[in-house]
């Protein structure tokens, strides 16, 4: 690798990592308004993968992952497994700590909060273009959601 290729590669990287600043400077609103968007294309995705084709069927099962409380649930697991890196974090706690101008609808205040919190992380992690850990944030989420779902089906059979 020539001089020229490695200050090419310097500047590339610096330039990355102010656009990186710059979207974890971003309103974590507007990164959670990004990230709902992203979240549901992915959940969409996933649940067409499944075979059903009625829309009333994908609706159905989409639910579960986009609900607050699924969404609560994977966040809180990722804190407490130390999914997250600092940076991670730091932007979850940034956007949960933000006063909520809505009132919740179908979830809790904090669940709702939490909600928030997982989607703007998905939103800064689309808008700085980290493709691989998005794909990753997002791919645990679903599992999570998805053995929550199984641990609640067989309380259900249980009972």
């Amino acid at each position: 690798m020539t001089d020229k290729d490695q200050m090419e590669q310097g500047a590339a990287a610096q330039m990355k990592a102010a656009e990186k600043k710059r979207f974890a400077a971003f309103n974590t609103n507007a990164l959670a308004f990004m990230g709902d968007a992203v979240y549901e294309v992915y959940i969409r995705q996933h649940v067409m993968a499944g075979g059903a084709s009625s829309a009333e069927k994908l609706h159905f099962m989409a639910v579960k992952y986009v609900r607050a409380d699924g969404q609560a649930k994977a966040l809180r697991t990722m804190q407490s497994d130390g999914f997250l890196s600092e940076e991670e974090a730091a932007l979850v706690r940034r956007a949960r700590n933000r006063k909520i101008s809505s009132k919740p609808k179908n979830a809790g205040v904090m669940d709702y909060k939490l909600a928030t919190a997982f989607e703007a992380l998905i939103g800064y992690l689309y808008l700085a273009d980290e493709e691989e850990r998005l794909q990753q944030v997002m791919a645990e989420a679903v599992r999570i959601i998805e053995n929550r779902h199984l641990e609640n089906k067989n309380l259900e059979n249980k009972q």
